[in-house]
């Protein structure tokens, strides 16, 4: 390694430290420190070291070990980089450490962050897991510092969402003496968030750019989002620093685009990203550092050059990005499916209030579609009228393929979402006759009309449906009188479909479907995904495995005969048990599909809720990722994930989707959904008519109106009392500890 970045490191790490120090000593013992909406305290500290730091006092013997560290010694747990770099290495982990206790201790007093989202709550990582493993994030940027100037800041962010790449965003660079304040003339002191806003590019997790802080401290923030994801998802325990360490290089595909300004305390930090393996690409002139034992290949490389910058970012972690190709006039990516077109943004739209729209797919004779044919019947965007910004809309699509079958029809229509959503400047928002489809006034003037969406969705299904789609035409409608006419056509079908689903059980079907797609992130982890239940994630249901199974027959939906029944109460099959025993590499022995006492599914971290035992209720409570406050447990969705996850079977507490709730076979080894005795009113009213619908089934009605919510309890004590005064039908039943 070059001597002048070891000689940055070694003067950085010293400072950090000694500024840590100073800073905590005079913040005294009994102060806070940590940060919010997260089970893992310090999670750098607490994955590295094993140490639940709540206080400045907790602080202390940690930052003594970083001192230790950062001279070579090791602490008491052994926590080493071993190789010829690790001296150097070890400085950089030093470094992060004291500057996670430095911001956990501004976060605490509220003077951290400014400019940025700061810390990512546990929540966050958990909706972005599926994202990861199937493939729609391929990986993470951690900018730090502004571009050259905005419109290059721009293009940059834009290059990297058209790769499916996050930007996280931290730091900012003095202003230059003289500079303009003119986007495109200089940085000027600007972060890069400042110089995408001024561009006039959207900001948010839903568009794949998340500003964490104005200042370099702010990149901790990234550090110990990374370090999480072992924690959450791999299984690790805190304290197992070598298995966290190798997870982070091989398995979190993140990288640091460091530009514009570079100083002691950023080389030093640099260092302890580089010793968790996750490279830097900058365009700055630096000593370049190759593959060294931590990354997987370059370690440190310049490039200035911004139009091959993301290329090089992508080539220097290993990240290969399926790029779809769509002959549409603006930008095509999944980082603009979560985009959003405003009313002053607007051009056109279809649906919501403005219009009757819907969308329909079918299948049908391959001799009678002809692939490729888009028809636009009716006006285009183009040809709307003086003061007309709306239109009725029906796209009817039809596919034919020699594998193509009926029951897969619904699981192509809804891919209608998300491949539209894709474009750049276009809105789309619910599926069936509930969508509603927006058009920028940007995307509009850089040629878009309504024919793209045809030609997007005949070059998706095919990209991705081939194995069972031949051949794929679209029309599209705008007049109401075809709009009218057609509309009754597709609700017909509709409904059929949903009595076709509502007629599958367990019984009906000879197989189940595997799920082992996170299996890239929680290596032991095998979701089984039935007739009446879906996958954890609530993404995948019977059918989706069904489907996925035809188009990639070696993936990670495999059918799995169930075979001999071992126990029906419990929902055990020697096959099913056999399977999840070999995929689990030997950790899970058996599994039952009905019951959370019993060798419950194992789970990843992507699920959507958690149902947990109350013992003191004889019931159980459900709470969902979004739900910020306490349960009766005593505990929050994030504390709570902290015992479910990793892919181990942890009886008493499950990992679901939450549409199991108002499955017939919603823990029905215990009794079923008798045994709900709490749940957030948020998840309650969103599972509205289909959690109806089950009590009457169940010949309850009222049952709905007896779960109670945090408007009711928030205690195990109040819920008790609440349940005798509803008369709760757990009441009668049966022990179920």
């Amino acid at each position: 390694m070059s001597e002048v970045l070891v000689q940055m490191g070694t003067k950085g790490a010293d400072a950090v430290l000694a500024l840590t120090r100073q800073t905590l000593e005079k913040a005294g013992k009994d102060t806070a420190v940590g940060f919010p909406e997260t089970n893992y305290f310090l999670p750098i500290i607490y994955g590295l070291f094993n140490a639940e730091v709540k206080t400045v006092g907790d602080c202390m013997p940690i930052l003594a070990a970083a001192e230790g560290l950062n001279k070579n010694i090791k602490p008491a747990n052994g926590f080493s980089i071993p190789g010829a770099l690790g001296p150097v290495l070890n400085k950089g982990c030093a470094t992060l450490v004291a500057i996670e206790m430095l911001t956990a201790l501004l976060t605490a007093t509220k003077q951290h962050p400014k400019g940025g989202i700061g810390f990512i709550p546990d929540k966050i990582l958990r909706q972005l897991g599926i994202q990861l493993v199937d493939g729609r994030i391929a990986g993470v940027a951690v900018i730090l510092g502004p571009a050259k100037d905005a419109d290059s800041a721009e293009k940059l962010v834009r290059d990297f969402q058209t790769n499916s790449i996050v930007c996280l965003l931290c730091g900012s660079a003095p202003a230059s003496p003289g500079a303009s304040d003119k986007a495109g003339d200089s940085a000027n002191g600007k972060t890069f968030a400042q110089q995408l806003e001024e561009k006039g590019v959207q900001i948010g997790l839903d568009n794949y750019i998340v500003p964490l802080g104005d200042d370099y401290l702010s990149a901790i923030y990234a550090v110990n989002f990374a370090i999480r994801a072992p924690l959450i998802y791999g299984g690790f325990k805190p304290g197992q620093w070598q298995g966290i360490a190798d997870y982070v290089q091989k398995r979190v595909p993140a990288f640091i685009v460091l530009l514009s300004h570079v100083d002691e305390i950023i080389v030093a930090a640099g260092l302890g990203a580089l010793a968790f393996g996750v490279p830097i690409i900058t365009d700055l002139d630096v000593p370049q550092l190759p593959k060294i034992d931590t990354t997987l290949y370059e370690a440190l490389v310049t490039e200035k050059d911004y139009k091959k910058l993301v290329s090089k970012c992508l080539l220097t972690r290993g990240i290969k990005v399926k790029v779809a190709q769509i002959n549409v006039p603006v930008a095509y990516a999944a980082a603009f499916e979560g985009e959003r077109v405003r009313k002053e943004q607007l051009f056109a739209e279809f649906g919501g209030k403005a219009s009757a729209s819907f969308e329909f797919l079918t299948s049908g004779n391959i001799e009678d579609i002809e692939d490729g044919k888009v028809e636009v019947i009716g006006p285009d965007i183009d040809n709307m009228g003086k003061g007309v910004k709306s239109l009725p809309l029906a796209i009817m699509v039809e596919v034919a393929g020699r594998k193509m079958q009926k029951d897969f029809e619904p699981i192509l229509e809804r891919q209608i979402h998300r491949f539209v959503n894709y474009a750049q400047g276009i809105m789309h928002i619910g599926q069936r006759d509930m969508n509603w489809i927006r058009v920028s006034q940007e995307a509009f003037n850089k040629g878009f009309r309504l024919k793209h969406i045809g030609v997007i969705l005949h070059a998706m299904l095919h990209q991705e449906y081939s194995a069972i789609v031949d051949k794929i035409q679209v029309k599209i409608y705008t007049s109401q009188a075809d709009v009218d006419k057609l509309l009754p056509q597709a609700k017909k079908v509709y409904d059929q479909r949903d009595e076709r689903i509502l007629g599958m059980t367990d019984e009906s079907v000879d197989s189940f479907y595997s799920c082992t797609l996170c299996q890239s992130f929680a290596p032991n982890h095998v979701c089984m995904i039935s007739a009446e239940r879906l996958g954890l994630c609530g993404a995948y249901s019977w059918l989706d495995g069904k489907a996925s199974h035809e188009i990639n027959p070696t993936g990670p939906n495999q059918p799995v005969e169930k075979g001999q029944l071992l126990d029906q109460k419990l929902g055990q099959w020697k096959n099913i048990n056999d399977y999840v025993y070999e995929k689990s590499n030997k950790t899970i022995e058996k599994m039952s599909m009905y019951s959370l006492m019993d060798s419950p599914q194992s789970s990843c971290g992507c699920f959507e809720c958690i149902v947990a035992v109350v013992p003191e209720a004889n019931g159980v409570m459900i709470v969902h990722r979004d739900f910020p406050g306490m349960t009766p447990v005593g505990m929050t969705f994030t504390t709570l994930a902290g015992s479910v996850g990793g892919g181990v079977q942890t009886p008493g507490f499950l990992g679901i989707g939450k549409l199991y709730v108002a499955s017939k076979k919603f823990l029905s080894a215990e009794g079923g959904l008798p045994r709900l005795v709490w749940m957030p009113k948020e998840l309650k009213e969103a599972l509205g008519d289909k959690l109806k619908t089950r009590c009457r089934e169940l010949g309850m009605p009222g049952l709905v109106d007896q779960i109670a919510d945090e408007t009711n309890v928030t205690t195990a004590e109040e819920l008790v009392a609440y349940l005798e005064k509803v008369k709760h039908p757990v009441l009668n039943m049966e022990p179920l500890i």
